[in-house]
């Protein structure tokens, strides 16, 4: 898949003889060396793409230069070195009325505090990015009415932003560049200026938003759990580098260095790891066209207290449990929905372990896991469960084993 945004070695520095810097970075200058001379080194060596539909957050304390390397993305600063692509057109080499029709065809901006304009309505600021288009009036007043309402605004159109609050005021935010209707969408700490209840809210927000639309959304933020919430993927960066670059669920397992290790060593994993990366395949199952016959043998031959039962196509038709088939094969039943037990706890993969809890405290077997169309996927034991809270010694403990 062709990735909608790709950097390719890309630096930006700051301060006389920038070219000359960059080849110093190159050959393994610091950036403290640089920056005695009166160098700054903002982003350095910058490879990464972006593919369609996903979201790319990209992590980093203040001064990482993840702001930097955003606005190179939308052609806001010219990279010192190296190539940045918005759907396979370098706008390095873009002239500026080019640069303009990227921007205004491709990107839409959200940003961290909302930049709204105080004395037009919030239907006419949803609609700005039309107008600068040169949508007619109609057009973009419809189409800004639509986007404020799937962000959760319908009514509000006429009101000032003055009159809502600072969680309404950002989603209007997001409802203009919604209305513009580009695919890929930069936000800019989109979310920090809100309280933490309002931000997780936000979140959800995006969340249901990117399941119904697929937009391709590059993500700048300074909190780690945001990150591992919202992104496919995420890069962490520290003075200016991309230190590592993977899903949530790598960069907890794995992380690149100590200081990756480090933080992430206080993320509550349980809020952001999911079922799918603590099934394991079932041991056995058993087809729904089978009888308590074949289900003892199963059971007997994989020493199995519990089978859960799927018919042709994968789909999970319930369990079935030891006694009520030793009992059955005792009777001489030969039906297996005597036994089927179809009222069960099922979890989908994307749940995240601090919400599998009560479904596990109210289950007899393991929590079955079902992906598209019901098919079963896996299963997680209370064991694994509980295994799964233990958290794994950082980078720099494990290499000293």
């Amino acid at each position: 898949m062709t990735p909608l945004i790709r950097s390719e070695q890309t630096f930006k520095v700051f301060g006389r003889g920038a070219e000359d810097a960059v080849d110093k970075l190159r050959a393994g200058a610091s950036v403290e060396e640089l920056r005695e001379v009166g160098i700054t080194a903002a982003v350095i060596d910058a490879t990464f793409d972006v593919s369609p539909g996903e979201i790319f957050v990209v992590m980093g304390l203040s001064g990482s230069g993840k702001s930097t390397l955003l606005r190179m993305v939308n052609g806001l600063l010219e990279p010192t070195a190296g190539s940045m692509y918005i759907d396979e057109e370098d706008i390095t080499k873009l002239s500026a009325k080019q640069l303009r029709r990227v921007r205004s065809q491709k990107v839409s901006m959200v940003f961290q505090h909302f930049a709204l304009f105080p004395h037009r309505t919030v239907g006419e600021n949803a609609a700005y990015g039309l107008e600068v288009k040169g949508v007619g009036k109609t057009e973009r007043e419809a189409k800004a009415a639509e986007a404020l309402g799937m962000v959760g605004l319908d009514g509000w159109g006429d009101s000032l932003p003055g009159q809502l609050s600072g969680g309404m005021r950002q989603r209007v935010g997001l409802a203009r560049a919604l209305a513009c209707e580009t695919q890929i969408m930069l936000m800019d700490e989109a979310f920090s200026a809100l309280d933490p209840l309002i931000r997780r809210e936000m979140q959800d927000q995006l969340i249901e938003l990117q399941h119904r639309l697929d937009k391709t959304i590059l993500f700048i933020t300074h909190d780690l759990n945001e990150a591992m919430r919202l992104g496919d993927r995420i890069a962490m960066m520290r003075s200016g580098s991309i230190v590592q670059i993977g899903t949530a669920e790598q960069i907890l397992h794995d992380p690149a260095n100590d200081y990756v290790a480090q933080f992430v060593q206080d993320v509550d994993r349980t809020r952001i790891l999911t079922a799918s990366s603590v099934m394991e395949p079932p041991v056995a199952v058993l087809g729904s066209e089978s009888g308590p016959m074949a289900a003892h043998k199963l059971m007997r031959d994989h020493q199995l207290t519990e089978l859960f039962v799927v018919d042709r196509d994968k789909r999970l038709r319930g369990v079935v449990f030891a006694p009520d088939i030793a009992q059955a094969v005792h009777n001489g039943r030969s039906d297996l929905n005597d036994v089927l037990q179809t009222d069960i706890a099922t979890v989908t993969r994307d749940v995240a372990i601090a919400d599998l809890f009560s479904e596990a405290a109210q289950s007899r077997a393991a929590l079955p896991v079902l992906g598209e169309g019901d098919r079963l996927d896996g299963v997680i034991p209370i064991v694994t469960l509980l295994n799964a809270l233990k958290v794994e010694p950082a980078v720099h403990e494990r290499e000293a084993v």
